[in-house]
């Protein structure tokens, strides 16, 4: 379709075929790759001062049950996970440093937000290819050659970063 034609909404699906929370269409406008860039600098920020609470708590907790909670210790391998997975899996359907630009994570067709379970994962695959400099560069590649800006761990899954 068309901007010369009737019904033309730049931007969204047709709202007869897919619609979003609250019956909106899902926006077409995909986040930048820079974007996202700038809002996963920020969240390792946040996930440092996660981290850091987190290992005072478990520190803490192990003094009061006489060292049996330190072995809660090695959660704070996988804190980044824990942090996508919680914030990206909530209502906001975003890390903290996606919601200070704009952006969140939906199911492109239909615009239902993600899952726990499914956040985690998509956070494990995101780790796993950023540590892997073969796999990154494929990732990066997928979003590269795409009109949507999707990366292979957004096609594995199902997911894409949306603006607000």
């Amino acid at each position: 379709m068309t901007d010369f034609q009737p019904g033309y909404h730049p931007g969204y699906t047709d709202p007869a075929r897919m619609s979003g929370p609250g019956g909106y269409p899902v926006p077409y406008v995909r986040a930048s790759l820079g974007g996202r860039t700038v809002a996963y600098l920020l969240d390792l920020a946040f996930i440092f001062v996660f981290t850091a609470v987190l290992a005072t708590a478990i520190a803490i907790l192990g003094v009061l049950t006489f060292g049996f909670a330190w072995m809660l210790f090695p959660i704070l391998g996988i804190s980044g996970i824990l942090y996508s997975a919680i914030t990206v899996g909530g209502p906001k359907q975003s890390t903290l440093g996606m919601r200070m630009l704009g952006l969140r994570v939906v199911a492109p067709e239909s615009g239902r937000p993600v899952d726990f379970l499914t956040a985690a994962i998509h956070a494990l695959l995101f780790y796993v290819a950023i540590s892997t400099f073969l796999l990154w560069c494929l990732d990066i590649v997928f979003g590269l050659a795409r009109s949507d800006r999707r990366l292979g761990h957004d096609l594995l899954l199902g997911l894409a970063v949306v603006r607000d």
